[in-house]
C-alpha cells in the first residue's frame, strides 16, 4: 500500500480541515500543494492534522496517528469506516468534493477498483503433517492457470497482495501457468517424471521437493478430429469489452487454426439457449467467424440451458476416436436455471460420463465468478484458463492448442508415500481443492483431473527432516505400508529388515486413465537421496520463486521468511527462457 500513503494522508487532511472549517474552494490549497506532504511529516501530519483538529470525539477515538499499521502506512478498517463517516455527515459540497479528488496524486497509479461482486471457492490451507500420523498424501492433477491470469489482472489495476480477494490465489495453478524443461515421456508411459529435492528457498527448517509430469507434444494437424462446441454466454452481463467483444476475438483465433477434419458448433444462453452454428467442417474458417460476430449481449443468464443443449449437440456429432469437447466461455454470473455450485456439479458430474470433455474459459471483470467456472471445470472432465487479454487467448487457444484441447490422460492422481526414517513431516502446497482421501486412489469410481497434449504438472512438498513424533497407527494400517518395517521399529515391534527404508526419502505413484478407457494404470517411482542437490535447476529456482511469491498472495498462515523481495532476487539468478516467465518478473518487480 506505500504508494498510495501520500494520498491516503491528504484524504486525512482533508477531511480535517473540513472539519474546523477549512474546505471552502478559496482556501483548500492546490494539487501542488497536497504533493509536498512527504512520509518524513506524515505521522506529525495526521496527528496534528487529524486527530487534534477533529470536530468530534469520535473521530479522535476512532483515527489516532497509531491506527497506520506498524508503519506499513495501511490504514486500519476503523481509521477508513470513519473517514467514510466523516464525507458522509460534512463533505457533501461540490467544494469539498473537489478538493478531496484534487488529492488524488497518483493519477496514473489510482486506487483499484473494488470487485465486491466476484466469488471465488473458500478453500481451508493444511499446514505441516506428521508422516507417522499420515504417511499417505494424495491428490488429484490439476492443470488449471486461471488463478494466475486472474492475479495478473488484479495486480495490474493496483492491488497489493495484501488486498487480494480472499479464495483468488490458488498456487498450484500459478505454478502450472508455466512451463517447464521436464523429462520426456519414455517407452509407452504418458508422461516423464521429473523429481529434485534441495533447499527450500523460504523456510530455513525445510527442504523443498519438486515433482514434475511433462506429457509429449503432439502438433495439433497430427491430432485426432475434433468435434467442438462453442457455448457461449451472451447475456447482458457481457456487454463490455473484456467480455463478448474479446471472447470473440479470441474464439476467432482459434477458428483459425482448425483443420477440414474438425466440426465446430455453436451455443448461445442468455435467457434461453439457441444453436447459432451447427457440424461445420473447421476449414469454414469465414463462416465460424461470421457467426461469433454476429453475437450481441443482452438478457439473464440461463447457463445450466445452455449447458444441456451444448452437450446434446456434442453427442449428436460425437466422434469416435476423436476429441469431442464443449468450451464454455463466460463470466460465470449464472442466475437463471440452475445456479450454485452445487447444483452446477450435479449437472456437470451427469454429462461428463457422455465421453465429452470440458474447457472453461474466464472472461471479464467486476463480476466474474471463479467458483463456479472452476467446479464446471474440475467436474466436467475439464480445465477452466481466465482470459483478460488477447494475448493471453493466443496462449491459450493457439500456442497451447493440443493441450487445451486434446486430452492425453484422465482421472490423473498423485500419492506420496514418506518414509519416517528420513522424513518428519511435510507440506504440499496449493491442491486444497484437490484433496483426496488415501482410499481414493485406488477407486477408478472417484474422479480426478485431466492432462493435455505437453501439459506439464508440477507439486511441491515442504519436507522436514526427521525427529522424533508422537504418533500411532493400527497394525492393519501399518502392514499396508511400504515403509511398514521402520514404522515396527519406531513401535518397538521389531527390528528394520527393508532396504528401502534406509536409502529412500518417498514414492510417488500416479494413477491414470487413456482418455476411452475406464480402468487405472499405475506407476511408481522411488526417490532416494540421489535427488538431492545444492545447485537446484533452473525450473527448481523458478517453481519455487512462483510457490514463494503465491504463499504472499494467498495470505498463507505458513510464509516463513517469504518475501517479494527475495522472489525478485531469485528470478533475477537464473535465466528466463520464454516471455511468460520474463513477465512474471515484470509483474514482481511491480508489486515490489
Amino acid at each position: 500500500m506505500k504508494k498510495y500513503f501520500k494520498k491516503a494522508v491528504a484524504l486525512s487532511l482533508a477531511a480535517a480541515m473540513l472539519l474546523t472549517g477549512c474546505g471552502s474552494s478559496s482556501d483548500t490549497g492546490s494539487k501542488s500543494d497536497v504533493t509536498e506532504i512527504t512520509e518524513e511529516t506524515a505521522a506529525e501530519e495526521w496527528e496534528a492534522g487529524v486527530t487534534e483538529g477533529a470536530a468530534t470525539e469520535d473521530w479522535a477515538e476512532e483515527a489516532p496517528a497509531e491506527e497506520w499499521d506498524g508503519g506499513s502506512y495501511d490504514m486500519t478498517e476503523e481509521a477508513s469506516n470513519s473517514m467514510a463517516d466523516v464525507w458522509e455527515d460534512t463533505a457533501r459540497t461540490e467544494e469539498a468534493k473537489s478538493y478531496l479528488e484534487s488529492c488524488y496524486i497518483y493519477e496514473d497509479e489510482p486506487y483499484p477498483e473494488s470487485h465486491p461482486n466476484e466469488e471465488y471457492s473458500e478453500w481451508e490451507e493444511k499446514g505441516f503433517t506428521s508422516v507417522k500420523k499420515e504417511p499417505l498424501s494424495t491428490f488429484s492433477a490439476d492443470v488449471d492457470t486461471a488463478s494466475y491470469s486472474n492475479l495478473r489482472r488484479l495486480i495490474r489495476e493496483g492491488y497489493d497482495l495484501d488486498m487480494l480477494p480472499e479464495g483468488s490465489v490458488r498456487i498450484e495453478e500459478m505454478i502450472n501457468y508455466f512451463s517447464y524443461d521436464y523429462k520426456e515421456p519414455e517407452g509407452k508411459e504418458p508422461f516423464g517424471v521429473t523429481t529434485q529435492i534441495s533447499t527450500c528457498p523460504w523456510n530455513e527448517e525445510a527442504e523443498l521437493l519438486m515433482i514434475g509430469l511433462k506429457t509429449e507434444d503432439i502438433e495439433y494437424d497430427q491430432a485426432p478430429p475434433s468435434n467442438l462446441v462453442f457455448l457461449l454466454d451472451v447475456s447482458g452481463s457481457m456487454y463490455s469489452d473484456d467480455k463478448l467483444p474479446l471472447l470473440q476475438e479470441a474464439f476467432g483465433l482459434l477458428a483459425e487454426n482448425l483443420t477440414e477434419k474438425d466440426r465446430v458448433s455453436i451455443v448461445t444462453y442468455a435467457g434461453e439457449d439457441q444453436i447459432v452454428l451447427k457440424g461445420a467442417k473447421g476449414s469454414q474458417t469465414k463462416k465460424i467467424k461470421n457467426a461469433l460476430n454476429s453475437l450481441e449481449a443482452s438478457g439473464s443468464t440461463n447457463g445450466s440451458a445452455g449447458i444441456e443443449t451444448a452437450y446434446a449437440l456434442a453427442e449428436s456429432n460425437f466422434i469416435e476416436g476423436g476429441n469431442n469437447r464443449v468450451i464454455i466461455a463466460t463470466d460465470g454470473d449464472l442466475n437463471v436455471g440452475l445456479t450454485t455450485e452445487e447444483e452446477l456439479e450435479d449437472l456437470i458430474t451427469e454429462k461428463k460420463e457422455s465421453g465429452i470433455f470440458l474447457s472453461v474459459l474466464g472472461f471479464g471483470t467486476g463480476n466474474i465468478k471463479d467458483n463456479k467456472m472452476e467446479t464446471l471445470a474440475d467436474k466436467g472432465n475439464g480445465n477452466y484458463a481466465y482470459i483478460d487479454c488477447l494475448r493471453e487467448a493466443n496462449k491459450v487457444l493457439v500456442e497451447e492448442m493440443s493441450a487445451t484441447l486434446l486430452t492425453i490422460c484422465k482421472d490423473v492422481k498423485f500419492q506420496v508415500e514418506f518414509n519416517p526414517a528420513v522424513v518428519e513431516g511435510y507440506r504440499l502446497l496449493g491442491y486444497e481443492n484437490r484433496a483426496l482421501a488415501a482410499e481414493d486412489f485406488d477407486d477408478d469410481t472417484k474422479d480426478a483431473g485431466e492432462i493435455g497434449a505437453g501439459h506439464s504438472v508440477t507439486a511441491l512438498y515442504e519436507i522436514v527432516l526427521k525427529e522424533p513424533l508422537n504418533g500411532s497407527m493400527s497394525a492393519d494400517e501399518i502392514s499396508q505400508l511400504k515403509y511398514s518395517d521402520e514404522y515396527k521399529k519406531e513401535f518397538g515391534e521389531e527390528e528394520i529388515t527393508s532396504p528401502a527404508a534406509e536409502k529412500e526419502w518417498l514414492t510417488i505413484s500416479i494413477r491414470y486413465k487413456k482418455p476411452a478407457e475406464d480402468q487405472s494404470n499405475l506407476l511408481e517411482y522411488p526417490i532416494g537421496y540421489e535427488c538431492y542437490t545444492n545447485k537446484p535447476s533452473d525450473d527448481f529456482v523458478f517453481a519455487a520463486a512462483v510457490a514463494e511469491f503465491g504463499l504472499l498472495a494467498s495470505h498463507s498462515a505458513y510464509p516463513e521468511n517469504a518475501s517479494v523481495k527475495h522472489v525478485e532476487k531469485a528470478l533475477n539468478s537464473i535465466r528466463l527462457n520464454d516471455e511468460y516467465k520474463e513477465e512474471f518478473l515484470e509483474l514482481v518487480e511491480e508489486v515490489q
